[in-house]
């Protein structure tokens, strides 16, 4: 027998539909070169229907990938609900990364159609005759003075919503049809596709308004920094919707003093970014009034404990640590208080509420050994932690069946190791890869190795990621010269400059002997890590190179 219940699609049409009907008058702030861009999410659903229906006289086929390369905005904002509800898939994609990574991530995707920020477009522009499947640039002007391409393909966002007579007719999807496509950083290989469907995008965005997630509600005034190209900026912007928000964006403008400058003038009460936007604004704290602050979220690396005393001390407010992944939507732990953490002193609920914390609703998480056994949840035996729901991803876009990154029970393997304790509480306590989390963005230490081996005067290389208080980790290389050879530090970083993304250059390098190995003859990180750390407690102080 089954449930007599409405069988109503859980779309990002029906986000459209509630915020434009419930919320119409409440505010969507863009901060732009020349100043502020106030709208209404009534405005801002308008322009998206306009925009719906200017992709169809573009002849933008239904499931074709739209790409952006935008700051948080409204346009961006448009664009989330544009896309989507007319059928297509939103594809955003991080203009930080390397010329090759976004040539190759633009292939893969076969995006048909892609909106730039004026002031990416130099950024862009040299990447589209490597694509050919591109067939539009649209500009959309941020303030930036960049020179634009004398090119038939180029259009103007405003005049392309324009150009649209009236509002796109509703489209019909179903709940399970691709919304938007988010690459990984490919960090142990080529970038991965996640394709997020309508109903997961509802889903999660229903989970942060949960009180045990971030408790977003009609009265809050959230300003999202984790950029609006990193996972649908967490899904923020579809949450707000939701609940009725005031929404307050960026743009280009991200320096810290900026960020704090629109955060008291608008009185944000929730915001999100990596740990160092945090360790940013820390000097700026006592200069402006961030008293309207409820709730910080901190992703995308560990929060580091000296960081979390010095944020609560200077505002008076806790940093709230979360995980997630780009294939979980993302988020899948927030941190919290909960009953049994009441008698625990100041200091100690802190360096709490700095963890990932427990798993929100609708998610499952599990412990697994090598064996593939299930780990006591103790908070302290370690294994890799596995992850399952329905805002969980089952595969890759265009991945073959099989692919090893999820289990034959459909769990995602999500490649950290962590622990659990006894009430749900995560913590990553190291990684299965050698990766290196700088900033919150992942760096590949095979692919920087091959690189640094590239150079003439490198026998052997070997990265590591080691602490640092501004990135929460910088790479090390470890390098071996070649007979003769002395190290010209200068040369090595100009010879991986156009190699690798210019943030993944080491500004520390170390020189070797040798690279201690396994039996097999692999490169043994342990024992290096080991070796590093001997070598600085000898040197009694930060060894950046010998």
């Amino acid at each position: 027998m089954r449930g007599l219940m409405q069988d109503r699609p859980l779309d990002v049409a029906l986000l459209m539909r509630r915020v434009e009907e419930s919320f119409p008058r409440k505010r969507v702030i863009t901060a732009t070169a020349n100043g502020e861009v106030v709208t209404t999410w009534h405005e801002v659903v308008s322009r998206a229907r306009r925009l719906a229906a200017a992709l169809d006289l573009l002849d933008v086929p239904r499931h074709a990938r739209v790409g952006t390369f935008g700051w948080n905005s409204h346009r961006h904002v448009e664009l989330y609900l544009a896309v989507p509800s007319g059928g297509r898939v939103l594809h955003t994609l991080n203009h930080r990364l390397f010329a090759t990574e976004l040539t190759y991530i633009l292939n893969d995707a076969g995006d048909d159609v892609l909106f730039v920020d004026r002031s990416l477009i130099a950024r862009v522009w040299p990447l589209v005759d490597q694509v050919p499947a591109v067939r539009h640039v649209v500009v959309m002007d941020d303030g930036g003075r960049e020179e634009l391409p004398d090119d038939p393909r180029i259009l103007d966002y405003e005049a392309l919503i324009a150009r649209a007579p009236v509002p796109a007719p509703p489209v019909a999807v179903d709940e399970n049809d691709a919304a938007s496509l988010c690459y990984t950083s490919g960090t142990t290989g080529r970038p991965k596709g996640v394709l997020y469907s309508h109903r997961s995008i509802v889903l999660h965005a229903l989970l942060l308004l949960s009180v045990d997630g971030f408790a977003i509600s009609e009265r809050d005034v959230v300003m999202p920094i984790v950029p609006m190209f990193h996972v649908n900026a967490w899904g923020l912007p579809y949450a707000v919707m939701l609940a009725g928000s005031d929404l307050v964006l960026p743009g280009p403008a991200t320096s810290p003093a900026e960020l704090a400058r629109q955060m008291a003038r608008h009185r944000v009460t929730f915001t999100a970014g990596v740990p160092e936007i945090w360790r940013s604004l820390l000097p700026l704290v006592a200069d402006v009034d961030l008293s309207s602050l409820r709730m910080v979220v901190s992703g995308g690396s560990p929060v580091p404990e000296s960081l979390a005393r010095a944020w609560h001390e200077g505002t008076g407010v806790r940093l709230t640590g979360s995980w997630g992944m780009t294939e979980t939507s993302p988020l899948v732990a927030c941190s919290r208080l909960a009953t049994a953490h009441d008698e625990l002193d100041p200091d100690a609920q802190r360096t709490l509420l700095a963890t990932p914390g427990p798993s929100i609703p609708l998610t499952e998480v599990r412990l697994v050994d090598d064996a593939g056994g299930t780990v006591e949840h103790d908070g302290t035996t370690p294994g890799e932690l596995q992850v399952a729901g329905p805002t969980v991803a089952s595969g890759y876009f265009g991945s073959e069946p099989g692919e090893p990154k999820f289990t034959d029970d459909g769990w995602l393997r999500t490649g950290d190791v962590a622990t659990i304790d006894r009430h749900g509480y995560i913590r990553i306590v190291d990684r299965t890869k050698d990766l290196v989390k700088s900033g919150g963005e992942w760096i590949s230490s095979g692919t920087l190795e091959n690189e640094i081996m590239a150079h003439p005067d490198v026998v052997e290389a070997a990265v590591i990621g080691i602490a640092d208080q501004r990135w929460g980790e910088r790479p090390l290389a470890c390098v071996v010269l070649a007979p003769g050879r002395t190290l010209d530090e200068a040369g090595l970083r100009a010879h991986l400059t156009g190699r690798v993304a210019s943030w993944w250059i080491p500004e520390r390098i170390w020189v070797l002997p040798a690279i201690p190995k396994t039996a097999t003859g692999k490169f043994s990180k342990v024992a290096l890590r080991e070796q590093y750390a001997a070598h600085r407690r000898a040197q009694r102080g930060p060894a950046a190179q010998c």
